[in-house]
């Protein structure tokens, strides 16, 4: 038996994953008669990068690209212009997240306006979500499916 390097439970020798924390294990090739130790690939649970097809995401960056810019327009037009694509539609999915948490903000910041406390704390949290979508939009130039930071923590929205 050895542990696992991340979460430190014990495994079995010849797991390619650890069955407790999920963490993968690489398989290197044996040198000269001496088995090599195995390489921990940490994936992070909110990374999906892998699960599409390069040409998938090179050809259609600059459709993701409009979804985080112009919000609901974005999305329609995403929807439109890459209908067959998964990686358009897992952006599709997380920037319609964005949509639905500032929709909420904005109905909270409407009805407790008489607190002027709420909606100045809406007022920042829509600066917040809008920096996020930049984040978004560098990480789609960059090749990456990843979930947004502060959107992923939503239970409700998973």
């Amino acid at each position: 038996m050895k542990k696992c390097p991340n979460c430190g439970n014990q495994i079995n020798d010849d797991a390619l994953f650890c069955t407790f924390c999920g963490s993968r294990f690489a398989q290197q090739e044996s040198f000269d008669g001496y088995a090599a130790q195995p390489q921990v690939v940490m994936v992070a649970p909110y990374d999906h990068t892998r699960e599409f097809d390069a040409k998938d995401i090179s050809d259609n960056k600059v459709y993701c690209m409009v979804i985080y810019l112009m919000g609901v327009i974005g999305i329609i037009i995403g929807l439109l212009a890459a209908q067959s694509s998964p990686y358009v539609a897992f952006h599709v999915r997380q920037a319609l997240k964005f949509t639905v948490v500032d929709t909420l903000l904005g109905m909270a910041a409407l009805v407790l306006f008489w607190t002027f406390l709420i909606p100045i704390l809406a007022g920042i949290a829509f600066v917040v979500l809008y920096v996020v979508r930049i984040i978004c939009f560098v990480q789609i130039c960059q090749g990456k499916a990843l979930e947004p930071a502060i959107i992923r923590s939503f239970g409700f929205l998973k």
